[in-house]
């Protein structure tokens, strides 16, 4: 069963009630970020019960040795982790003695918020205290847009029923530990503390990696809104400083801490220069104060809403789902910094080690390119131009050469750092993605300078890895590709997984051809780069060969092809006869049996449907649909939302409906029962592509905007935006009629149902469905 908890609201995430086997989910669900940086929503005071307390700075990870119980060659010796950063939400208080912990009162009237249209995190709770005195807590948060090194907290406590006696301890902790540490290291090393009257630093550098950070913060006291001059007492150590503030309050006065915190590191600043650029933000914040903080907060998330809001009319739940999803992605990464990119829980949670996979160009970059813009999405190709060197190295450990390049499955600086066999060496359908996202770029933006500048090299170093990774079958009288895990990871070390084979098949003709296009257009680059890579005709011949005689499985009677070899040998239940009580079965049954069944985790074959829809007809897609969903458990957060697409694609709109509400919802009613470790961010640009590619029917066809609209029976109209060559388009559906609305100069041609039409600027354009 599902958690319901949440209440359901437009704008917001609601929690009413103090439940303690809730806290961990939570604080998961309520999460913070900015691109920069990012934090679980753990409570700023001392919390005795059970918390996953997580703190996160973008591109600080530290390289933790691997740890397997048969080492094999070509293990990558660390799995490279994202920091549970130095602590600087800390609050300890105490109200007459007495620690505030919420594990050990009476708590009344708990709530949470998390507003999503203007940015930040409130919670609001009554407490009784052992001494009978009881408490109004308010406390509000976020994580700035605009100073992305800054956090700002303001913590209020209202004596209801007596006057009280209240310290508060604002601190900064740097003796952190990692909950998936492989061996229990100390992560963070060289730690000092420095105290600046009021304002406390931890300077602290990260084991191996190397990472120099400073954690910081500095606060303000007020009683009933007028600032209180309190002199604060220091307790400090090895790794802790915290600067204490003591003050009686009457019953019924509101006292308030507010406190100003965050991080520098030497990403962004001179090693040198991490305590003074703190100051400089202490300054910038304390300069404006909460209030104007706050409301530049709004200001900046209105501006993201502006270009990223869907609408949905008539379905609250739906419509909370998206805008959960659209936030998180926003607060996760705001494409500035190509060095960057989407880890799949992003700030929220240690898992999968906050690194970069597939994910990113299978999913996050349509999202990206449609809500942002060209060089946001530039960005993150760039990002794998940047790491080809990387690749090349990690394909020269499993013995591949000549300029081969294996993507790494999981990654933060390019080097593989997945410890796991079947993953590492196996799942290489990851080069394919990344080689098909710069396809998707370029026939959606129509820049066609990357592949010139950055996306031809990259294209021959996957080139060169499938031509050397397929062998010749005599048997079958073709190019297999064996011992092999396809997205399906219920499956591992199979033989000729169909989308491994097609998606290597398409790599190699696709590189060929790229090379045949800058040859002819631009022959000095193309002498640039054949010199550089020393590619010659010879290999391009050897690769499109490889790619005419690729082995695909087919079985002639059931008209399909065939997930992998050996797909039919087994006992071929439907996953809808399986024992509810048995789901999800990685959490119940062990390896070996979900490898003997037919259960597919997310789409395998129908991903590469998805990504080469226009190879294949409306017919093949529903015969491959219709047999493979029935076996399929959708226990990937990436599962929902690609059949979600293909369901409405077909028609079948219950079942895309009910795909979208899973995949939309997929954290906020827990589906997969393991919120309390993160949320799935990367899964959630799936949920904008069940919206404007699946409801919206958005492609790209013969270098044309096209638009297939329907409509949910449960939904009145949805509306989104797109950024589709500089043009802002507006897209509003309702059953009967879509219109569409641009400012941008210059009209632009669309296709809207099987109709040609122009979109004019400033000119609606109205089509009866």
């Amino acid at each position: 069963m599902n958690q319901n908890y949440i209440i359901e609201d437009p704008w917001n995430i609601i929690e009413n009630g103090f439940e303690p086997n809730r806290v961990k989910a939570s604080e998961s669900l309520f999460s913070l970020g900015n691109g920069a940086m990012g934090q679980r929503a753990n409570f700023e005071e001392h919390y005795s019960g059970e918390s996953f307390q997580g703190s996160y700075i973008a591109g600080v990870y530290y390289p933790d040795k691997t740890r397997v119980g048969w080492w094999k060659n070509g293990y990558p010796e660390y799995f490279a982790k994202v920091l549970n950063a130095p602590n600087w939400i800390g609050i300890d208080i105490e109200i007459d003695g007495i620690s505030l912990d919420l594990n050990a009162c009476k708590v009344n009237n708990f709530k949470r918020v998390l507003n999503m249209q203007e940015g930040w995190y409130q919670r609001n709770f009554r407490a009784v205290l052992s001494n009978g005195l009881e408490i109004e807590v308010i406390v509000k948060r976020f994580l700035s847009l605009t100073i992305e090194e800054l956090g700002a907290i303001s913590y209020k406590i209202t004596p209801i029923n007596k006057d009280a006696s209240i310290r508060a301890t604002p601190y900064i902790d740097a003796g952190i530990q990692n909950e998936d540490s492989n061996w229990d290291d100390q992560f963070w090393e060289d730690i000092h503390i420095i105290q600046k009257e009021d304002q406390a630093f931890i300077r602290a550098k990260t084991a191996k990696s190397h990472f120099e950070t400073c954690t910081f913060m500095q606060s303000l006291c007020f009683v009933n809104g007028t600032k209180a001059s309190l002199t604060a007492t220091t307790a400090s150590n090895n790794t802790r400083i915290g600067l204490s503030y003591n003050k009686t309050i009457e019953k019924g006065q509101t006292f308030e801490l507010q406190k100003y915190g965050g991080y520098t590191t030497d990403r962004k600043q001179d090693k040198a220069e991490l305590v003074n650029k703190a100051q400089l933000v202490l300054k910038e914040a304390l300069a404006l104060g909460f209030a104007k903080l706050l409301e530049q907060q709004k200001m900046a998330w209105a501006k993201i809403w502006e270009m990223a809001d869907i609408q949905i009319h008539g379905d609250i739940k739906a419509q909370q789902g998206i805008r959960f999803n659209i936030f998180h992605l926003n607060q996760t990464y705001l494409g500035t910094d190509s060095s960057l990119n989407i880890g799949p829980k992003g700030f929220t949670g240690e898992k999968y080690g906050g690194s970069t996979y597939w994910d990113t160009e299978a999913y996050c970059l349509p999202f990206y390119m449609a809500t942002k813009n060209q060089e946001v999405a530039r960005n993150l190709l760039q990002y794998r131009y940047l790491h080809l060197d990387k690749a090349i190295e990690n394909a020269e450990k499993l013995g591949f050469n000549s300029g081969a390049a294996l993507y790494p499955m999981v990654t933060m600086n390019g080097e593989e750092c997945h410890n796991e066999w079947e993953i590492t060496f196996e799942e290489i359908h990851r080069n394919g993605a990344i080689a098909f996202a710069i396809y998707n770029y370029e026939r959606y933006t129509g820049d066609k300078t990357y592949m010139p500048e950055m996306g031809l090299e990259v294209l021959i170093g996957i080139a060169r890895f499938w031509k050397q990774r397929a062998s010749y079958s005599n048997q079958k009288k073709a190019f297999v590709i064996l011992g092999v895990t396809g997205p399906n990871e219920y499956e591992n070390n199979v033989n000729n997984n169909w989308y491994t084979n097609y998606i290597a098949k398409w790599c190699l003709h696709y590189a060929n051809e790229q090379c045949t296009q800058i040859e002819k257009n631009d022959l000095d680059t193309f002498n640039r780069i054949t010199k550089k890579t020393t590619l010659t005709k010879d290999e391009r011949d050897q690769w499109q060969k490889v790619s005419d005689a690729m082995y695909l499985p087919f079985d002639e009677k059931l008209g399909v092809y065939m997930q992998q070899d050996g797909f039919l040998d087994k006992e071929m239940t439907p996953a809808s006869k399986l024992d509810p009580k048995q789901r999800p079965i990685n959490q119940y049954w062990s390896w070996d049996r979900i490898l003997r069944s037919p259960y597919i985790k997310q789409a395998d074959v129908l991903q590469g449907f998805y990504f080469f829809e226009d190879h294949f007809s409306k017919e093949n897609l529903e015969k491959h649909f219709n047999y493979y969903e029935p076996f399929t458990v959708h226990e990937s957060s990436l599962s929902p939302c690609v059949h979600s697409i293909q369901a409405a694609n077909l028609g079948y709109m219950e079942m895309a409906y009910d795909f979208y509400l899973r995949t939309s919802r997929l954290d906020l009613d827990d589906y997969n029962k393991e919120v309390h470790e993160g949320l799935h961010i990367t899964s959630m640009a799936g949920t904008w592509m069940s919206i404007v590619e699946g409801f919206g029917g958005l492609r790209i066809k013969n270098d044309t905007l096209t638009l297939q609209p329907q409509v949910p029976k449960q939904w009145d109209g949805f509306s989104f935006k797109i950024n589709f060559r500089s043009h802002i388009i507006t897209v509003h559906c309702e059953h009967d009629k879509i219109l569409l609305t641009t400012a941008n100069n210059g009209d632009i041609d669309i296709q809207i149902s099987n109709q040609s039409l122009s979109l004019k600027p400033n000119t609606p354009l109205e089509i009866t469905l």
